[in-house]
């Protein structure tokens, strides 16, 4: 082997091995409780690369609405989808978009966008 050679493999390795950390790795997530307010409860979360904060905690038994404010124009984030809930739901036709959260049992509800590479969950205590 010759050092382009070399050279091109170490780079292969560290690309290969950033995009499993990318995909795969445990990043920090960030958690917020809703604002209860007259009987309601509301979280935004900012869609901006990734969902902030990526998790949501809900009380049990009080309406629920979690607010999306779409800030970045990729396409794969253009969609939010709670696939047990059947939502699938256009982020790019409001500044913000609500979506309303059962809470009537506790649970986790993940939310991932259109293609399935950027996730967060709304957690019903």
């Amino acid at each position: 082997m010759n050092t382009n050679q070399i050279i091109v493999l170490i780079a292969a390795i560290l690309l290969i091995g950033f995009i499993i950390w990318w995909f795969f790795g445990k990043h920090q997530e960030t958690a917020e409780n809703a604002n209860v307010t007259k009987g309601k409860q509301e979280a935004d979360v900012v869609v901006n690369g990734g969902y902030s904060p990526s998790t949501i905690v809900l009380e049990k038994n009080v309406p629920a609405e979690v607010n999306f404010d779409l800030k970045d124009s990729t396409a794969c984030l253009s969609h939010v989808v709670f696939d047990q809930l059947g939502v699938n739901k256009d982020l790019s036709k409001k500044d913000v978009t609500p979506v309303k959260i059962p809470t009537n049992k506790p649970g986790e509800y993940d939310f991932t966008c259109q293609m399935g590479m950027f996730h967060g969950k709304v957690v019903v205590k």
